[in-house]
């Protein structure tokens, strides 16, 4: 990935930068009282412009728009919904943050975080005790977490166009956790029902199919190379605008490798990959040329967030398909069951092969609203899988005084403690800024749901080895864009309904997912409005994940908006330039979802081989119980899947009520 270039008014007015589109840059964010302004040195990483405030100029969401899903520009992980977890990273929050005042609100439970793990705790909190009283507390304004959903409404289309700002789908559902199974089961979704929703011949029927951009940030000539079913790599190497010597050593990857580690047994040949990433296997083994490795690198990004010099060999074994992955086939690996090297994922979803299809519109945010709809009367007009997508929400519901739950948006922890020594205390107490104050309320129990690294400065009374554990739950930081397209003629006439970058900013652009459930009906014909995902994943190249994450999370919170929009307006034109597009003319609204603190980390080698497989674990010792606090998240598994959130959440809950 490319440092962000100067963006020229001409180059800008060529992408359409200077048309009018839906891009309203609301932010959302802690409103402040003009007699705190001091704290707005707890900005963090907020741009210079925002110094003198938590939050925005323009403070909360603006009342007219009190819905946030239609909210577009950038989202997420925004500078004024990190601002008070960054002050107390930099131990500046107290310095300007007054004395506590409680609300004199006391409930069963307080979970901390509303994404899936927080809202499946307080859910299973309130199947084991249905007279319970909980408040779930968030810092963004929206509930879900990384569950978020944009949505559009373009002139012409009858209802809205929805796509997914993060958590995408019920992936491989025949190898969810026992805790995850039990939930879909609870709130009524039949997976099944998606192969009936899910159109798996919309795109093929029109001859569109995957393909991978070999762009200028990796070599010296721009190159699509569509992938049809049964195009043999021979052909598809021949496209590649790369090196002679490149292409031989490809086609001996993907036709018949040698066995590079001759002599040696099964476990030693999968012992010697569990030490080398995928690029250090083609590089140091293979003896492969650079533009090799240059055509490889994004293989891996948008299912680990990062590329494959950071990508374990063994791992990519365990990935290797007609088109990634190749060089392994010389080993003669044994392929009925997983190495105890591959993360645990990939050994988890060994053998699975359920199809890519159990897809909500708004991707898992919809388990999120079917729960809470549950939960919270008024909330949601309909709570079934069939019609939560289409249903109306109330937001103004959330929050009510006589709901037996609520949901405070807006409004980041600040402090979690015991009231007592932990060995024996009986209650806790639990602060969170509202945008003028920090106020506490009372619980009997808490659940934290939220990122694992930032509870150590959340909960003081934890022991330093369980303080230390936690912090190394480093996110992998990753850029869900959603635009909304006019139409995707240009897309059929080149051929392609998802394409790889192999260097660019954002690492894929696909179409979305084709999915027609309830009354709500996917784009039927290009000249329908539709959306398009793209994918950035900004961790830094050359490093492990964890530090490429944190110096890739610390340049994306120096990124400008106008540069994603900018860049997603350059990469779809040299993608789709061929086919007529037309940016100013075919990009109607643009939602950034930014997630600095986005996948949980997982075990993964080379890098975790001082304990992993054998153990024990970091996440082990950091999800300890302290007392009347519990640690859910997926952070606590770890795994970046919608069912180990859940499963986190369930085993918290079982913690405090056993």
């Amino acid at each position: 990935m490319t440092d962000s270039p100067e963006i020229t008014p001409r180059r800008a007015r060529e992408l359409g930068m200077d048309r009018p589109i839906s891009r309203r840059d609301f932010l959302d964010g802690v409103a402040v009282a003009a007699g705190v302004t001091a704290l707005g040195s707890l900005a963090g990483c907020a741009d210079s412009d925002w110094q003198d405030a938590i939050g925005t100029k323009g403070l909360k969401v603006p009342p007219e728009i009190s819905y946030p899903p239609v909210l577009t520009g950038l989202q997420g992980n925004t500078p004024q919904a990190l601002s008070v977890a960054h002050a107390l990273r930099d131990d500046r929050f107290w310095k300007y943050a007054g004395t506590p005042e409680p609300t004199g609100e006391s409930y069963d439970l307080v979970v901390v975080g509303g994404g899936i793990s927080g809202v499946s705790a307080a859910h299973r909190w309130l199947e084991r005790a249905p007279d319970a009283r909980i408040l779930i507390l968030e810092n963004h304004d929206e509930v879900g977490g990384h569950a978020r959903r944009n949505e559009f409404h373009p002139e012409g289309r009858r209802g809205p166009l929805i796509g997914y700002g993060g958590s995408q789908s019920i992936e491989a559902p025949s190898v969810w956790t026992p805790e995850g199974k039990d939930l879909l089961d609870k709130i009524g979704v039949k997976v099944r029902k998606f192969e009936k929703y899910f159109d798996r011949r919309l795109y093929p029927d029109l001859k569109m199919h995957d393909s991978v951009f070999c762009d200028r940030e990796s070599f010296t000539r721009e190159k699509l190379v569509v992938l049809p079913p049964g195009k043999k790599a021979p052909r598809w190497i021949a496209e590649l605008p790369i090196a002679e010597q490149a292409k031989k050593d490809l086609l001996l990857l993907y036709g018949n490798p040698p066995d590079w580690f001759p002599g040696l047994s099964d476990g030693q040949k999968k012992e010697r990959l569990a030490g080398l990433t995928y690029s250090d296997f083609l590089k140091d083994v293979c003896k492969v040329h650079p533009d090799v490795l240059r055509f490889v690198q994004t293989m891996p990004n948008d299912e680990w967030g990062y590329g494959s010099d950071a990508f374990g060999a063994i791992d990519a074994w365990g990935s290797a398909d007609d088109h990634n992955y190749a060089g392994f086939q010389g080993l003669g690996l044994d392929r009925s069951r997983p190495s105890r090297y591959n993360s645990p994922s990939m050994i988890k979803g060994w053998g699975a092969d359920d199809p890519y299809i159990y897809h909500f519109p708004e991707g898992n945010q919809a388990i999120v609203r079917m729960m809470i709809g549950r939960m919270i009367p008024g909330f949601t007009t309909a709570t079934g899988m069939d019609d939560v997508s289409t249903a109306t929400f109330d937001y103004d519901r959330l929050d009510l005084p006589r709901n037996q739950v609520r949901i405070r948006l807006s409004s980041p922890v600040v402090s979690a403690a015991n009231d007592g020594d932990p060995a024996t205390a009986t209650s806790a107490t639990v602060g969170y800024f509202d945008g003028e104050r920090v106020r506490t309320v009372r619980t009997a129990n808490v659940i934290m749901a939220c990122w694992n690294m930032v509870i150590p400065y959340l909960v003081g009374d934890l022991p330093p080895a369980q303080k230390d554990a936690l912090r190394k739950a480093v996110k992998v930081p990753l850029l869900y864009s959603t635009v909304q397209l006019r139409g995707w003629e240009a897309w059929r006439r080149i051929g392609v309904s998802r394409t790889r970058f192999t260097g660019a900013y954002w690492c894929v652009a696909e179409l979305d997912y084709p999915v027609s459930i309830g009354d709500y009906r996917r784009p039927r014909t290009p000249d329908q409005p539709i959306n398009v995902h793209m994918i950035s994943t900004p961790a830094a190249p050359g490093m492990s994940p964890a530090s490429g994450s944190i110096t890739g999370r610390y340049r994306l919170m120096k990124t400008p908006y106008d540069y994603l929009e900018y860049s997603i307006r350059d990469q779809l034109t040299r993608l789709l330039g061929p086919g007529g597009f037309d940016p100013g003319r075919d990009i109607q609204a643009i939602t950034v979802n930014r997630w600095g603190h986005g996948y949980a980390p997982e075990y993964a080698t080379p890098w975790d081989l001082d304990f992993y497989p054998r153990g024990p674990f970091p996440a082990a010792l950091a999800r300890r119980r302290a007392g009347r606090i519990a640690i859910a998240n997926s952070d606590s598994v770890p795994a970046a899947y919608a069912d180990a959130a859940i499963t986190a959440a369930y085993r918290a809950v079982e913690e405090l009520q056993a």
